[in-house]
């Protein structure tokens, strides 16, 4: 872009933005930029390098003017660019090139919009409705700031054609983002096998909306409506085509996940739970949560129970990062604890940490440590619950079709896989992100290692940081009437199917133009040994399916697998949603005996493994 288009077009941009802000804050940057000042032309120029796409967790990017930030512009063509295409796919189901809405008996098509409590959330959800509603869909807005599984599940519920909540999760404060779900006739148009109805967009109708949304954008859209949070506000009554989403819905939520409890297999409710919400969202929904389902002593961290967009006590919200939970590994060591438990801001996601006796101290479970955790207990459970058919019921009463699904991400723990055999279960691996896994045929468990579960993949094709919150607790008082613990619970599948554990390399970039390079340069020059340990066999998931997949470009994803000899495995792939590459380390090791002091050993020695792929792995990437 030469200096005169990028400033023409700064100038095009300044004078769409409805946001005085953002508008102010581009207006004094052009002036700087056209008075000499190099500092203000190479901010400009980084501002528009580009435009957001959508990620493995859609958009998300921090605020701030311009087409490589979350603000109310980019939102506005972006919600006109996804109701273009919604309406030309859903024109096309209808064998009509007209608009969908105009045929009479064709009910209102639906949208679902949630939002969580970070800056400007509100206010893009509220754009968000005002572009639908104006195009005569139906807008379902949530009353209030939500979690994400909340949003999820009321796009089934409503049998909505869209749904979009506005999150950046576990992100920097000054983050946000935009998700979006299809669902109704729009997905089963797209996806006639109905495995995508609820779930987040995947290849190539992302890609479709991203054109639609370049085409808005040629088109110089602009809304001429006054400001959207003067029209739309929860307390007062809903403009005609909004309908506000309120407790009902929240209630209903509640009811559903209770209904995941087996209290008569497991009805023990006798634990001390201390619970985070890290100035999220999930605060009010999984207390209230845990004490209907008999949790008495529950006890909330009050200084991150409230939701705060400025996280005051945590610099990165984000539970996996080393010291997000002190506060509420303190107030467990004040009231003596059984279990600890945190959502990330959205409460998508869940960690969990439980006392160490033999070290004296508080332990943070891993996502895999969890995910096996969880996926053993729902396995054990689940026929009770539901009737699934395992495999010596199938020959009688049902086809191999219906055996029951586990599943994870490629990046996640290989452990999930051995614990499905023998359990009646299949197990599948899919690539990174929730889009995928609530994708797989008969799905009853999912989870990825970034702290991402579904316990209840009917109602919700999501990670769900709520409903596994309160099935974990019932795992671990089951486990404690028991006279176990979480631990001894792991060391009791690693006696089963060995010692799994997992770790990571980061590699931070300075923006997120240069994530291919460092994939790019291992394709050149692969690895031929990992820690002294000769690489035998590597897959290249940008040409290559998963095994026992179709490979379709649709579904290829920038990532590199390596085997080793000792059965270890490296996986380097690109962040989705921040600008660093991350390498997946998991080393293995298999006990002589079930024995304590066998599964000892071999926990000492994979930890030993680990350690050396994480420095090989800093010295290859480096």
């Amino acid at each position: 872009m030469t200096v005169a288009e990028l400033l023409s077009t700064a100038k095009r941009w300044i004078a769409l933005d409805p946001d005085p802000s953002t508008r102010t804050e581009l207006t004094e940057l052009l002036d700087d930029a056209e008075s000499g000042d190099q500092v203000a032309y190479d901010t400009l120029e980084r501002l528009f390098a580009g435009r957001l796409a959508f990620g493995t967790a859609g958009l998300r990017a921090e605020l701030g003017p311009g087409p490589l930030r979350m603000n109310r512009l980019v939102v506005r063509q972006t919600a006109a660019g996804l109701l273009k295409y919604a309406d030309a796919v859903l024109a096309a189901a209808h064998g009509r090139v007209d608009n969908p809405h105009d045929v009479e008996g064709t009910k209102a098509h639906r949208i679902v919009i949630g939002y969580d409590a970070r800056y400007q959330s509100d206010e893009f959800a509220f754009e968000t409705a005002e572009i639908f509603r104006d195009a005569g869909w139906e807008v379902h807005l949530f009353d209030r700031p939500g979690p994400t599984p909340l949003l999820a599940r009321q796009v089934l519920v409503a049998d909505a054609e869209v749904g979009v909540m506005v999150t950046a999760s576990h992100n920097p404060p000054q983050d946000n983002g935009y998700k979006v779900y299809l669902g109704g006739e729009l997905s089963r148009y797209l996806e006639p096998d109905g495995l995508g109805v609820g779930a987040q967009i995947v290849s190539p109708v992302d890609r479709e909306i991203a054109a639609t949304i370049a085409e808005v954008v040629a088109a110089d859209f602009a809304v001429d409506s006054a400001t959207p949070e003067a029209q739309l506000s929860p307390d007062v009554p809903a403009p005609a085509g909004v309908h506000w989403i309120g407790q009902q819905a929240r209630d209903s939520y509640q009811r559903e996940a209770l209904q995941l409890l087996d209290p008569e297999s497991y009805p023990h409710r006798d634990i001390t739970i201390v619970y985070t919400a890290m100035h999220g969202v999930g605060g009010q929904a999984v207390t209230d949560l845990l004490y209907a389902a008999g949790f008495a002593d529950v006890i909330p961290v009050q200084e991150q129970f409230e939701p705060d967009p400025a996280f005051p006590t945590a610099d990165f919200p984000n539970p996996e990062e080393a010291g997000a939970l002190d506060l509420a590994l303190k107030a467990a060591a004040e009231h003596s604890a059984d279990l600890v438990l945190a959502n990330d801001p959205d409460a998508d996601r869940l960690s969990a940490a439980v006392y160490d006796a033999a070290a004296e101290s508080w332990r943070q479970l891993s996502g895999d440590e969890i995910g096996a955790l969880l996926g053993r207990h729902i396995l054990e459970r689940g026929p009770l619950r539901t009737g699934w058919q395992t495999p010596a019921s199938q020959a009688s009463t049902g086809p191999a079709e219906s055996t029951p699904t586990i599943g994870n991400s490629v990046v996640s723990s290989r452990l999930l896989g051995k614990l499905a055999l023998g359990r009646g279960a299949a197990h599948e691996e899919t690539l990174t992100g929730f889009k995928w896994l609530a994708r797989v045929p008969n799905l009853v468990f999912g989870y990825e290692e970034a702290i991402g579960f579904d316990v209840d993949p009917v109602h919700v094709r999501d990670k769900d940081g709520v409903s596994a919150a309160l099935i974990f607790s019932e795992l671990i008082a089951d486990l404690k009437a028991k006279g176990q613990t979480a631990l001894s619970a792991l060391d009791e599948i690693a006696a089963e199917a060995g010692v799994h554990i997992t770790g990571q390399v980061t590699i931070r970039v300075e923006d997120l133009s240069q994530l291919g390079e460092v994939t790019a340069a291992l394709r050149r020059n692969p690895p031929a040994e990992i820690a002294g340990d000769p690489v035998v066999e590597s897959l290249d998931l940008r040409e290559h399916p998963l095994p026992g997949k179709e490979f379709t470009e649709a579904k290829s994803t920038d990532a590199l697998i390596y085997l080793t000899a000792g059965g270890h495995r490296v996986i380097v792939r690109p962040s989705g949603t921040e600008p660093k590459v991350k390498c997946y380390l998991e080393a293995v090791a298999s006990p002589d005996s079930s024995a304590p002091q066998a599964v000892t050993a071999a926990r000492q020695n994979a930890e030993a493994q680990l350690q050396q792929l994480r420095s090989s792995m800093e010295q290859i990437l480096s």
